[in-house]
């Protein structure tokens, strides 16, 4: 067999089965439950199901459920030497995974294929690999990606998780092994780092679109995490 992306979805009824390959299962939309090596349990969107070859596993899924499959014949040395079953998976390889969506359904191009299989390869092996996490703490995760240019307060967060503020922030670093704070600022970092890369945005602009209404603030902050200004970054 050849390394295959695909979209699927799959039957309501309990299905057992195996195969030679090894099998990266993304659910689009809807989840799908699934038993496999030590995961028995549910996967949503924006996580990733590993199932290696020859390992039998049993699925059924919600009707309207859909799935980018990665067939492959290697996983990825950081997927094969990873311990989980089921991983949390970035927001570009999750938006990504639309584009490959839109891409099967519309045209058959097979170099264009390769092309995305190539470069969803190219991202896997960027991905963190962080475990499956509480919906609780997803949901916190979710609100900081999509709030990165407000204030975001952890008591707001708490909420979100329906958790206390001190709950919240225990079982936070508990599943992430960082702070909520780190967590934030190393995201918020990381954009700008791309912002400042790849657009002709002034630096107020950057500072706003990652929650810094003063640039001086943003810029020491910015200094503090990659050792040089802005200013000198993007030069």
């Amino acid at each position: 067999m050849k390394d295959l992306l695909s979209i699927r979805s799959y039957s309501t009824r309990p299905t057992e089965h195996a195969h030679s390959y090894n099998q990266l299962v993304l659910p689009l939309q809807g989840m799908i439950n699934i038993r496999v090596g030590t995961f028995n349990g549910k996967v949503s969107p924006r996580e990733c199901v590993i199932v290696r070859s020859n390992e039998i596993h049993l699925f059924t899924a919600e009707k309207e459920a859909r799935f980018i499959v990665a067939d492959l014949k290697k996983l990825p040395d950081l997927i094969e030497d990873s311990p989980h079953i089921v991983f949390e998976i970035s927001k570009p390889l999750s938006q990504y995974l639309l584009f490959i969506e839109s891409q099967l359904e519309n045209e058959l191009s097979p170099a264009i294929e390769q092309a995305m299989l190539n470069t969803f390869k190219l991202l896997l092996c960027e991905q963190r690999l962080t475990p499956k996490l509480d919906i609780r703490i997803n949901n916190a995760l979710l609100y900081i990606e999509q709030n990165m240019s407000e204030p975001i307060i952890i008591s707001d967060l708490a909420k979100v998780a329906c958790l206390s503020p001190t709950q919240f922030k225990k079982n936070f670093k508990k599943q992430l092994g960082i702070t909520v704070l780190e967590y934030i600022t190393s995201l918020r970092m990381k954009k700008a780092q791309a912002l400042l890369t790849h657009t002709d945005y002034p630096l107020q602009i950057i500072a706003e679109q990652v929650g810094y209404t003063s640039l001086s603030a943003f810029s020491r902050k910015f200094s503090q995490f990659f050792g040089l200004s802005p200013t000198k970054f993007k030069q």
